[in-house]
């Protein structure tokens, strides 16, 4: 697994992560993995039920949602906000690159807290992560109830 990236002091995103990760997650202080990458998407990864196990074993809460970053829905979104501010924290978020749980956490910001896009796109850059894609996603799901 690479290095977590802080996104606040609640959330940290990482790409994909392995069953001994998830003992090394627990003992750096996280309390619950929210894992947004779909099973099988590519061979080999560890499927939701293997890290769900690992981690109910290493003392940790785990929330599986998958997202595929072309249809990401307002209320997949609402969702990730919400296990983010309502579960225990520190959370990390994973998928293949960290990048699509930003993007969930970014969204959040900007449709429900009012933040600018390109701010937190901006924000992300520094931190090495590309969240171009931030701005229409919102316009898109601003559409949506």
């Amino acid at each position: 697994m690479q290095q977590p990236t802080q996104i606040n002091p609640s959330l940290s995103v990482a790409g994909q992560i392995s069953k001994s990760d998830i003992a090394e997650l627990a003992k750096s202080g996280f309390a619950m993995i929210i894992n947004n990458r779909p099973d099988n998407e590519e061979p080999g990864q560890l499927t939701a039920a293997e890290a769900e196990a690992e981690a109910k074993q290493q003392g940790l809460q785990y929330r599986y949602q998958p997202i595929v970053t072309g249809s990401i829905t307002r209320a997949q979104v609402a969702e990730f906000q919400k296990l983010v501010l309502r579960g225990p924290n520190p959370v990390l978020a994973h998928c293949r690159s960290g990048t699509r749980c930003y993007l969930m956490w970014a969204a959040g910001r900007a449709l429900f807290d009012g933040e600018s896009a390109l701010k937190l796109v901006a924000e992300a850059a520094v931190k090495g992560y590309d969240l171009r894609a931030l701005p229409a996603l919102v316009e898109k799901l601003q559409g949506e109830k």
